[in-house]
């Protein structure tokens, strides 16, 4: 493999090649836990058990279990769509670049989330509600005001 920096990114092909096998890697670990958690609540919920008599803590906490069950699993499917973007990425050569500012994404955030669609700063911006739009170069909050701007 080729040692040269990708032009954008920043990123060797063996660096990009090492993030591709952890993106796959990671998508087979969750699409197998997703699957354990359908299977296990499939499995429950086609044991017939109208025939015992139930108390309605019981059912509570059953309600609870599946509620708690469909939630980590609609996570997973987010972080199943966040990786398929990132192997997009790849193909498509922006992989390692920030989609906010446009600057090349570090290493160490890479490592600790391959996925990662922004820098550090954007993410940072992002979930506190003010997100940078490269294009506009202006925050979600700007971008607010000069709409209620435009519409005075």
């Amino acid at each position: 493999m080729s040692k040269a920096k990708d032009s954008q990114s920043g990123l060797s092909a063996q660096d990009i090649e090492k993030y591709r096998t952890l993106l796959l890697a990671k998508r087979r670990e969750i699409l197998s836990s997703v699957w354990s958690m359908e299977e296990g609540s499939i499995r429950r919920s086609s044991t017939d058990l109208s025939t015992l008599p139930m108390h309605m803590a019981d059912l509570g906490s059953d309600n609870f279990e599946i509620e708690n069950t469909i939630g980590l699993m609609e996570s997973e499917r987010q972080i199943l769509f966040e990786i398929d973007e990132a192997l997009q990425r790849i193909e498509h050569g922006t992989y390692g670049v920030c989609e906010g500012l446009g600057e090349c994404i570090g290493k160490r955030r890479l490592e600790a989330i391959p996925w990662a669609r922004y820098c550090v700063k954007c993410a940072s911006l992002h979930e506190a509600g003010q997100f940078f739009h490269r294009e506009t170069e202006m925050t979600n909050e700007q971008q607010d005001e000069r709409e209620e701007e435009e519409d005075d």
